[in-house]
This record gives structure tokens, C-alpha cells and sequence, in this order.
């Protein structure tokens, strides 16, 4: 995708040392771990996969942040959403003494004992996206409401196809939390009387795979002939749904809605296949979990409910309950307004 922002640097884990092609001042070995001391600025986040677009935008906004800081950004991963090779990522900067990690998991439970480990180590871990395990970090830095997110994509689509019909879900993976919870508050939703026609027929897994969510779409339209609608909460997923329509002449007879970037979803906009879809700014994202790392790295904070902050130019934020910032609501997008954002 294009962006305003330079192109992410990737990690490549080999005999145990990520290589990165940027270039950014390491911290001193000397230095104590999350000690806060000079130069102990060094944050790497670890997405659920690198090379997607979704995090690419959201690492470029902790690349400002740290610019903004005179830190250091790195972002290393998986190129698929595993949870074990996200975990042995963990291990790794723990080796490489970072300060601390900022993470979008792929599996809250299965990454927590890697998680743990750092913390005892003295590294700082703010999730980011999708949480873990509340005890394996100190903040979570939540993109909006959860239920707000859920139930405004659920309103979305069921005024697209009348409040009438069958509809179907194209997740990413099946043990992600942010998507298993906004699926539950989506059904929760769908119970209620005015969606009493609708009738939520399955929910695939794509794992945030392009190739997959493509054919995890192409199989819903051929299962279900009467197939009127698809939300699809992920950015990977509801593009390659958008392509699949496409792909099986369903233009027109099969509405799509879902969490996607602008610049991955403008053509099937402008050409009618997605008439509205939802994203905040993922570039805000990982500014805020920059600066919220920046913070507990420094002393400011430690993650206790009430505590307050400056995350610069997002200004003063407080934890909320169970260590959570909110980024803010999200915005639809649509014919128009899409052409005004670039991310």
C-alpha cells in the first residue's frame, strides 16, 4: 500500500539476531533493562504478522513517535499469525535487551508465559490491537470501544440488505482475542428484536491471510446461495472478501462491510462492491502505544487505573480499568469521505 510514512523496517530472525535495514542507536549492554536510564529508549513492536498493511500504517505512527522521542522503533515478526513464532520472537528481544515490546497478539494465553518472562526481566510490554493476557502486560491500548466497534458494524450492514436475510463472518484467527470479542458482542447484537430476519449463518477464519480469507469467502457464496451479506473485521480480510465478490459476480447482490484502511478498500467503494466500512487511524494507534511504552519505560507511569499522561500530539490519556487506554471511536467511510484519507 502507499503511505506518507517510510517504508517499516521488518526484523529477520537468524542464529538468533534479528537484522534490521534501518539503522537506530542500540541501547547500551551496560545499560539495566527498562531501567529508564539515558538511551534506554529502545522499543520494538511485534505484530501478529509483518507485511501486512494494517500494522505497517499502525508501525509507521510509532516511528513518529519515536522520532518525536529520539528513541529507537523496530518492528519484527512472523509473516503469519502464529502464536509460537511470536512467542520465540519475545524470547529474542528479551536477549537483545530492548526496553520494551509493544504487541498485537495472536493468541492472548499462548504468548503470556513469554510475555512474563520479559516483565521479570525488567522489559516493559504494552499490547496494542489485540490484547494478552491482562497479568503479561501493563496496558492495553484499545482502538475504540469494543462494543462500540461490534454493534456499529452489525447497524451498518443490516440497513444495507433492510433488516432482511442471511449473513456470514470472515474473521482473522480463531484464537484472536479482539476478534473473538467483538463476534460475541456482533451476536449479541443480532438478538435483538429488530434483527429478528437476519440470520447469522457461519463465521470462517481467514488468519488474516490474504489467499485464505479469499477462499474462506468464495467458499460462504457458494454454501450459501442466498448469502445476502459479509462482515468481515479485519483489514486483510475484508479486502480479499471485497476481491471474491467481485471475483464471483456478486457485485450488487452481496453487501460487505467490515474494519479495512482506505487505500485498500477505495476501488471497491468507488466501484460499488462496499458501500461503507469502519477503521480508526491505525498510524494513531501506534503512535499512542509508543508514547504509552515511552511512559512506563521512563517512571511516569506503571500501569495502574487512574494514572495520566502526555502521548504528544494525542495529548493527556488516563488508564482505564484493567490497564486500558482508549484510541477513540472509529469513522465510516464511504464515497464520501473515503478520497480525504491516505493510510
Amino acid at each position: 500500500m502507499v503511505s506518507r510514512y517510510s517504508a517499516v523496517t521488518v526484523g529477520i530472525l537468524a542464529f538468533g539476531v534479528f537484522i534490521s535495514g534501518c539503522s537506530h542507536k542500540a541501547q547500551s549492554p551496560s545499560a539495566p533493562i527498562g531501567s529508564g536510564a539515558p538511551g534506554a529508549l529502545n522499543i520494538a513492536f511485534l505484530p501478529k504478522a509483518v507485511n501486512n498493511p494494517y500494522f505497517d500504517v499502525a508501525a509507521s505512527g510509532g516511528q513518529d513517535a519515536a522520532k518525536e522521542l529520539k528513541g529507537s522503533f523496530k518492528q519484527v515478526g512472523p509473516s503469519d499469525s502464529d502464536p509460537a513464532k511470536q512467542a520465540s520472537y519475545v524470547d529474542t528481544l528479551v536477549q537483545q535487551q530492548v526496553s520494551a515490546i509493544c504487541i498485537s497478539a495472536s493468541d492472548p494465553d499462548a504468548l503470556a508465559p513469554a510475555l512474563k518472562r520479559a516483565m521479570a526481566q525488567g522489559v516493559k510490554v504494552v499490547s496494542y490491537d489485540s490484547d494478552v493476557s491482562p497479568d503479561a502486560r501493563s496496558v492495553f491500548i484499545s482502538q475504540s470501544d469494543p462494543d462500540q466497534i461490534a454493534r456499529s458494524q452489525v447497524q451498518l450492514i443490516a440497513k444495507q440488505i433492510g433488516y432482511n436475510g442471511q449473513i456470514a463472518i470472515v474473521s482473522a484467527a480463531s484464537t484472536a482475542a479482539n476478534q473473538n470479542a467483538w463476534i460475541a458482542i456482533m451476536k449479541q447484537e443480532l438478538s435483538k428484536p429488530e434483527y429478528k430476519t437476519i440470520s447469522l449463518v457461519q463465521v470462517a477464519y481467514g488468519n488474516d491471510d490474504d489467499q485464505k480469507s479469499f477462499q474462506e469467502t468464495q467458499g460462504l457464496l457458494q454454501a450459501y446461495p442466498e448469502l445476502k451479506a459479509i462482515v468481515s473485521p479485519t483489514s486483510v480480510g475484508v479486502a480479499a472478501a471485497a476481491r471474491a465478490i467481485e471475483a464471483s459476480g456478486k457485485t450488487g447482490k452481496v453487501a460487505l462491510t467490515g474494519l479495512g484502511t482506505p487505500n485498500l478498500m477505495r476501488k471497491y467503494v468507488q466501484d460499488g462492491t462496499v458501500r461503507s466500512f469502519e477503521l480508526w487511524d491505525p498510524s494513531a494507534l501506534g503512535y499512542l502505544a509508543y508514547y504509552t511504552a515511552s511512559a512506563l519505560v521512563e517512571g511516569k507511569i506503571s500501569g495502574k487505573p487512574g494514572e495520566t499522561y502526555i502521548a504528544g500530539k494525542l495529548g493527556s490519556r488516563k488508564i482505564g480499568a484493567n490497564g486500558v487506554v482508549t484510541l477513540g471511536a472509529p469513522t465510516v467511510f464511504d464515497k464520501s469521505n473515503i478520497d480525504k484519507y491516505h493510510f
